[in-house]
């Protein structure tokens, strides 16, 4: 009897260990790949391309072509921890999108990663016909023999500027612009950086804040306010079984050292990312902001949580190495470089 009972003791603990082994939480749990969490590592097969023989770079963009000394940050490749990620094949690429319509929506990092997609396309297939269109606040490049057109519409706020008899008015509840946005077959939003800019920079004279009319307001709050207005507008006007839908995380600058344990340095000089899978500064308060917006809209928009990859590459920016020698840019990235990295975990979340 005493055996028995032993038995069925053995075999319950052996239920149980079955059952959780099928349970789908644990399933889950063995199959995640977290593509954004991980480090650099330098990869010989890297650049994808050669900004020279691309003809979409911008020459803001293009640190080689005006003078930047070092190439070992044209090298490095993102390594997530818990996977690998699928290389990037252009012509697969097109394959997959034949006669779809892709556009990037927001300011010039959309600009950034739509020329970094463009050439790494272009790599693949250098011989196919393109047509290449740079204008405001339309751009195009149209690979022919694919039908596969990628646009970037300009919109630096996603909401609307709007040109009152008080000047330039952001207005926070406005997406006019929105019109231009439907029927893609992929949406890749983007937003942030103009929103904390100050003096002459600035891109509007005053806020429309509901009924309010202010010269300035909390940034933070404003931007809250205009990503809840673009959520709206997506949910409205996106159906996200016919429109892949992504939001471009928040891309970091470089401007203070002591974000990096370097008080006394900015991105100039620098040539190597910072080592590991941590970055000394937290992320900035606008990635809360996006997280929030995102977690409360109906439909569902894949974050391309691109901010801490990206804080880790401080050598990345092209700093003095651009076509405006007058000052240093650590906001936009080199092309080839970091955007191509945003563009290669675009396509491993289409695919994966």
């Amino acid at each position: 009897m005493a055996l028995n009972v032993h038995t069925l003791f053995l075999l319950s603990l052996f239920s149980i260990a079955l059952l959780v082994s099928m349970h789908p939480a644990t399933a889950q749990k063995s199959n995640n790949c977290n593509l954004f969490f991980g480090s650099w590592v330098i990869d010989s097969s890297y650049p994808l391309y050669d900004s020279s023989s691309c003809p979409f770079v911008e020459a803001q963009f293009d640190c080689q072509q005006f003078g930047r000394p070092d190439n070992q940050y044209l090298k490095y490749s993102w390594k997530p921890d818990s996977c690998d990620l699928p290389r990037f094949n252009g012509e697969d690429f097109l394959n997959r999108w034949k006669d779809k319509k892709i556009m990037f929506v927001g300011d010039s990092l959309s600009l950034n990663m739509w020329e970094s997609l463009s050439c790494m396309i272009h790599a693949s297939v250098p011989n196919v016909t393109t047509s290449f269109s740079r204008k405001e606040p339309m751009s195009t490049v149209f690979f022919r023999n694919y039908g596969v057109t990628i646009q970037l519409y300009r919109t630096p706020y996603l909401v609307d500027i709007i040109q009152e008899d008080v000047g330039r008015v952001l207005t926070l509840d406005s997406i006019k612009a929105g019109k231009a946005w439907v029927d893609m077959d992929m949406l890749i939003f983007n937003s942030w950086h103009w929103w904390i800019h100050t003096g002459d920079l600035r891109g509007w004279d005053f806020i429309r804040d509901g009924s309010n009319l202010v010269r300035d307001m909390d940034r933070l709050d404003a931007f809250y306010k205009g990503l809840t207005t673009w959520a709206g507008w997506v949910d409205a006007n996106v159906d996200p079984t016919k429109t892949k839908l992504f939001f471009q995380g928040i891309s970091p600058t470089h401007n203070k050292g002591q974000d990096w344990n370097e008080p006394k340095k900015t991105c100039s000089g620098e040539v190597e990312p910072l080592p590991g899978t941590t970055y000394p500064a937290p992320l900035p308060p606008a990635n809360d902001v996006v997280n929030k917006v995102l977690k409360n809209m109906k439909k569902q928009v894949y974050l391309l949580d691109i901010t801490l990859l990206s804080q880790l590459r401080k050598d990345a920016h092209p700093s003095i190495y651009t076509k405006d020698p007058t000052g240093i840019d650590c906001s936009h990235w080199c092309l080839p470089g970091l955007p191509d990295t945003w563009n290669i975990l675009l396509n491993a979340a289409l695919i994966i």
